[in-house]
């Protein structure tokens, strides 16, 4: 049975908005594929012309825009402005990354009517991409989540060193702040109380982190819930699916997942925003901790997620394109997700299986086989951006991976340390 076209509105263009250096982002490259292979003229914000999105046969046009998200708020608003006049008419707004959704959370006033983008309420997405915002609001609405610190001094930590169970995980606490003074590269493991002092030491006298109970991975399966949300709080669109592989590993992006259904997990979701009530595009990292059967809330992005066009229904809809149609006025078409559906990040996939392999760690609900494949770079209809890719993922592939390589020297030589000091302790009272 073939299913009907999703009937966009031709006459709303979409507009990618990032802030920040990241030309390698294949959420970017898929929301213009997502749209523009329905005819929707796509424009976006790139770093410069060579970046993959803006090779992208479905690219109306770029804006070159380098921006780092140091900016004072008021000159990206302006700048925003500016390209929404070259582009001409009202334009749907995808944000892909925290800072722009919460820039135009917070501008929406200045932003309406030069843009489309979802009513949230002003404040909600710098709280919920703040992970102290967002423990306090699963703490109110009881949401399970990881026991986490917010420190406040150096003290703070070193006292919390001497108790704490390890490994934990290290985090930026806030949106923006993670761009202009970032304290670790993303999620960061931490194997001891020396290598995190240590590290301590680096963020200063106010450290802009959380400290985080880390969920071991052979206890744990790791799941996303990706969806749409209308002005009322209500699900047009709503996905659940399986995370198999990230890199790096057990923390950094997703490489490789599977659609797989889980009402639980979605009634979960779906409640948690009826209650807080948001609107728009979500992205959400859940841990299924099998020690105590709960599905625990480790991240909330309010936007996009890089590997959205994972999730698909029967009617062809993902969340941009839900978006898209309920900003126009379109019914958005039910149906009922493409369970099966994988995955894969092909640049950064290849090492992440090796690394999985390595551990021994398995997915317990990943599909034995997959129905069907979506690759986040190669396209037959759109090859350009999976060749610049490659072209331009070598010099940063190789700088990850020796930055990786170094965090693990450090982290091993922390461990002999502690290994060494204990050994003393235990000497000395003999």
């Amino acid at each position: 049975m073939r299913r009907a076209p999703v009937a966009a509105d031709r006459s709303v263009p979409g507009l990618i908005v990032k802030i920040g250096d990241y030309p390698l982002h294949h959420g970017g490259v898929g929301a213009i594929r997502s749209l523009g292979r329905l005819g929707v003229p796509m424009y976006a914000i790139t770093e410069d012309r060579w970046t993959p999105a803006a090779l992208s046969r479905y690219l109306t046009a770029g804006f070159v825009w380098p921006t780092t998200g140091t900016e004072p708020a008021e000159d990206l608003v302006t700048g925003l402005l500016g390209i929404g006049r070259r582009i001409g008419r009202p334009a749907v707004l995808v944000p892909t990354d925290e800072e722009a959704a919460v820039l135009i959370a917070e501008h929406a006033d200045r932003l309406s009517g030069t843009f489309l983008f979802p009513p949230v309420e002003q404040g909600l997405p710098r709280r919920l991409a703040s992970k102290q915002g967002l423990h306090e609001l699963c703490t109110e609405h009881g949401v399970p989540t990881p026991a986490t610190l917010f420190p406040d001094s150096f003290e703070e930590i070193e006292k919390y060193a001497s108790v704490a169970r390890f490994p934990v995980v290290a985090k930026n606490r806030e949106a923006f702040e993670r761009r202009r003074r970032p304290a670790v590269h993303g999620t960061t493991r931490i194997g001891g109380p020396r290598e995190l002092l240590d590290l301590a030491r680096e963020w200063g006298p106010e450290p802009g982190v959380i400290v985080q109970e880390y969920l071991p991975r052979e206890e744990a399966e790791d799941w996303i819930v990706h969806a749409y949300f209308d002005a009322e709080s209500a699900p047009l669109a709503l996905f659940t699916g399986v995370k198999v592989r990230s890199w790096p590993p057990h923390a950094g992006m997703t490489a490789n997942s599977y659609i797989v259904d889980n009402p639980e997990l979605a009634a979960m979701a779906e409640q948690f925003i009826k209650r807080i009530g948001f609107c728009g595009i979500i992205d959400l990292d859940w841990r299924f901790d099998r020690r105590d059967g709960q599905y625990k809330l480790l991240d909330f992005n309010p936007r996009m997620g890089a590997q959205f066009r994972m999730f698909e229904n029967e009617a062809g809809i993902d969340v941009v394109r839900a978006q898209h149609l309920d900003l126009t006025g379109r019914k958005v078409p039910e149906g009922e997700q493409l369970t099966g559906r994988r995955f894969v990040v092909e640049n950064i996939d290849l090492p992440a299986l090796a690394a999985y392999r390595r551990s021994g760690y398995t997915t317990p609900h990943a599909p034995a086989r997959a129905n069907g494949t979506e690759l986040a770079w190669a396209a037959r209809d759109d090859i350009k951006p999976f060749f610049t890719m490659l072209a331009r993922f070598v010099r940063p592939g190789v700088r990850h991976l020796r930055q990786l390589w170094r965090s693990r020297r450090r982290a091993a030589a922390a461990a002999a340390g502690e290994q060494t000091a204990d050994r003393s302790a235990e000497q000395s009272a003999r």
